[in-house]
């Protein structure tokens, strides 16, 4: 008896509709698509700002997802650009715009409030590019969709995720843009925008753009291969140390998560760790024997402060470093410790000559095989560090003003001798 009453009721209600909807069906037949759009767009309206009774509002919900099935895009466009902003647009509806071509799908893909964040990555996968742009730029943008757009979007809906401020993006998100479309200078210029980025990211972005300039150099003829490959490993290195610097803190967490970073994406190197020495910047170094041995990171820092002793040799054999650079290495560690006063420059990317010229006493009194290939390393360090030096000094000569002079000065005026004026 109840299932009767349902059916009886269901039957009922569809006659309603029936005779409600079949003015506006009869009317829509006679009508141009231009007509149609207004007439749905206005029906959208009603429904969203009206007080209509509930018989009335599934009434016009069922008019209007008949019309989900119009042949013309306008009037589904107009149904879209009506609907789109609405939380209180009909669910059901918003999915069959969100399937629609393009055009229309990127207007509730990029503004609806009624899709959530599994639709959303639901519609990521299956949409072309146009959609996934309107999703990309939407105005808040949760880290899961997020991470699906960064893995399956088109190259320019991640570029408009990258560009998106509004969007909540996890560092591994960040690293996978790098890794998918790193090359790309608007890429990296868009990345570059975004404020706070972790010291992985801004690493990955150095190491990009130091191999986009060599690669472009070296096709160009400016460089050769392999000098091209040592400038920019050099220049990435300096880059790391300067944002090792950064990410230190006191307790040594920051600096282990980027040392780790940075072995699992082989920028970890001997090289890279003394030249972080010569800055007078420890903490790295402290890091990354932490993270090649797996020692406790305050047992490291302790081994690290006795430089001279057997059992740092063992740490350092443990962390699997070079044998030839460990001289280097005391050498820089024993000048840090030695340093009359403390250097104002502690912790930057710039390397010391106070520290280099110390390394390079210890090592030059060495004769075994590979001393050549250290001196050599240490000189090329030496070679930068007299360079920043000068280019530090001349940006303070132009950037201070002008002493007023007094005296005799010398008058360099083309005449035909130079002349001492008063």
């Amino acid at each position: 008896m109840a299932s009767q009453a349902s059916v009886l009721f269901v039957v009922f209600e569809l006659r309603v509709f029936v005779m409600i909807s079949r003015h506006f069906f009869a009317w829509a037949r006679t009508v141009s698509a231009g007509e149609r759009a207004e007439g749905v767009a206005s029906l959208a309206q009603d429904y969203i700002y009206m007080e209509l009774t509930p018989d009335e509002r599934r009434q016009v919900e069922g008019i209007l997802t008949v019309m989900l099935e119009d042949s013309s895009p306008l009037v589904r466009r107009a149904m879209a650009e009506s609907l789109g902003r609405e939380a209180a647009a009909p669910h059901h509806i918003i999915m069959g715009l969100a399937a629609d071509q393009p055009e229309i799908a990127a207007i509730v893909l990029g503004r609806s409030p009624v899709l959530g964040d599994e639709e959303l990555i639901d519609c990521v996968a299956a949409a072309g590019p146009l959609a996934q742009v309107a999703v990309a730029q939407r105005p808040e943008l949760s880290a899961s969709v997020a991470a699906a757009l960064t893995e399956v979007g088109a190259p320019e809906a991640v570029m408009a995720l990258a560009s998106n401020a509004g969007a909540n993006m996890t560092e591994a998100s960040l690293l996978r843009m790098l890794e998918r479309f790193g090359s790309e200078g608007a890429m990296r210029e868009a990345l570059l925008g975004r404020p706070q980025l972790p010291a992985s990211v801004r690493a990955e972005l150095a190491a990009a753009t130091g191999d986009a300039l060599a690669a472009f150099a070296t096709s160009v003829g400016w460089l050769s291969a392999e000098r091209g490959e040592r400038v920019v490993r050099e220049a990435r290195e300096k880059v790391m140390v300067s944002i090792a610097a950064d990410a230190a803190d006191e307790a040594g967490r920051g600096s282990l998560t980027f040392a780790r970073h940075l072995r699992c994406s082989r920028h970890l190197t001997a090289a890279l760790l003394l030249r972080a020495l010569l800055s007078n910047d420890r903490s790295l170094f402290e890091a990354a024997m932490c993270e090649l041995s797996g020692l406790p990171f305050t047992k490291v820092v302790a081994l690290v402060g006795h430089s001279q002793s057997p059992a740092f040799n063992a740490l350092y054999t443990r962390a699997g470093l070079p044998g030839w650079l460990l001289p280097a290495i005391r050498g820089a560690l024993a000048a840090q410790a030695a340093l009359d006063e403390p250097c104002d420059e502690t912790g930057g990317a710039r390397l010391l000559r106070p520290l280099i010229d110390a390394t390079l006493r210890v090592c030059s009194g060495m004769d075994t095989p590979e001393t050549g290939r250290l001196i050599a390393l240490l000189r090329r360090f030496e070679a930068e560090a007299a360079r920043d030096e000068v280019r530090g000094l001349a940006a303070a000569a132009v950037c201070a003003r002008a002493p007023r002079l007094s005296g005799p000065i010398l008058d360099i005026r083309p005449t035909n001798a130079v002349r001492i004026a008063a």
